[in-house]
């Protein structure tokens, strides 16, 4: 599917494609390309003389080949953040610039690229060129990322207070396990993106095609990575902790059971030790020759086990 965008008055405006004609009447600055068909990739290639990078084949690209320039288009490969979700991922996003046209290609529909031509709904003039598109979405993909960073930290906060202000169960513990590892998980992805992004930002700045207002601009962009560079940080140390916790805790409870049987183990002790010796095959057994054999044996062996919990339990160690 092929989305194009034209330039009116600093606005973005789509363009129906109903032909190629269209795209060649319109001269949109902005087409967004999403799993393209082999159909489209032959307009893009009649109209502009351009093959499209395959989606497929941007998620074993390496990292060295993220960023570069091939005669007068310069390639960029990009991750952007697919959702709000816990379960969100990264979709690579390649970009090629070529004259005064942005293309970019993506398997999957991202919500930074349709929110786009939205953002500038009534602001004339906010838009120049395609450079300014680039920088837009680099800039929403970091609005997008604190967003989603501000909902982990508010989902690790209810964990925090469940797991130090509650008694914990080992069936509440491995739920709230889940929702760790799914932070830790959306964390990671948020962070790789930053980085992608710093990345890319600095290519950006190296090629020596922004003007001085675009520079103002991915200076601005810079500085929201920075801070988000140390949030991530934040949240990572403070997930260490909560894990740490939770083990601890699953620990504390396992040693509970543990020390029941070490208890009973002890406790149970001395009147086995007496029934074995009852049991044993003398020549004057006390049963036989004492008629109190058997009620003494009984009641010594309660008295064995009934004294050892009484200590244990003034020990505080049965609780």
């Amino acid at each position: 599917m092929i989305n194009a965008y034209t330039l009116s008055n600093g606005r973005l405006s789509k363009i129906h494609l109903a032909a190629q004609d269209d795209l060649r009447l319109n001269h949109p600055i902005w087409i967004d390309v999403v799993a393209p068909t082999d159909e489209d990739r032959k307009w893009i290639k009649q109209v502009y003389n351009l093959n499209l990078p395959k989606p497929e084949h941007l998620r074993d690209i390496e990292a060295s080949a993220r960023f570069y320039k091939d005669n007068n288009e310069l390639h960029l490969r990009s991750d952007f953040l697919l959702g709000k979700e816990s379960s969100s991922r990264s979709v690579t996003v390649a970009f090629v610039l070529s004259g005064n046209t942005l293309f970019s290609v993506h398997e999957e529909d991202l919500p930074v690229f349709y929110q786009r031509p939205l953002t500038n709904h009534g602001q004339p003039d906010y838009v120049e060129d395609c450079k300014d598109v680039l920088i837009d979405l680099y800039s929403m993909d970091m609005e997008l990322s604190a967003d989603v960073l501000e909902r982990v930290y508010a989902d690790l906060g209810q964990v925090s207070s469940n797991v130090l202000n509650a008694k914990l169960s080992d069936k509440h513990a491995a739920s709230v396990l889940i929702n760790i590892a799914q932070a830790e998980h959306l964390n990671g992805n948020i962070r790789r993106n930053v980085m992608d992004t710093r990345r890319a930002i600095s290519f950006l700045m190296r090629s020596k095609l922004l003007t001085p207002m675009q520079m103002d601009d991915v200076r601005q962009i810079i500085q929201d990575i920075n801070s988000l560079d140390g949030h991530t940080s934040f949240l990572f140390d403070k997930i260490n902790f909560l894990m740490v916790a939770i083990i601890s805790i699953l620990n504390a409870n396992q040693n509970k059971v543990v020390r029941l049987f070490s208890v009973s183990s002890v406790a149970l002790l001395p009147p086995v030790l007496i029934a074995s010796i009852y049991g044993m095959n003398f020549v004057h057994m006390p049963e036989l020759n004492w008629s109190l054999g058997y009620p003494f044996a009984l009641l010594l062996m309660a008295l064995s086990v009934a004294v050892p919990f009484w200590i244990f339990h003034r020990k505080g160690w049965l609780k």
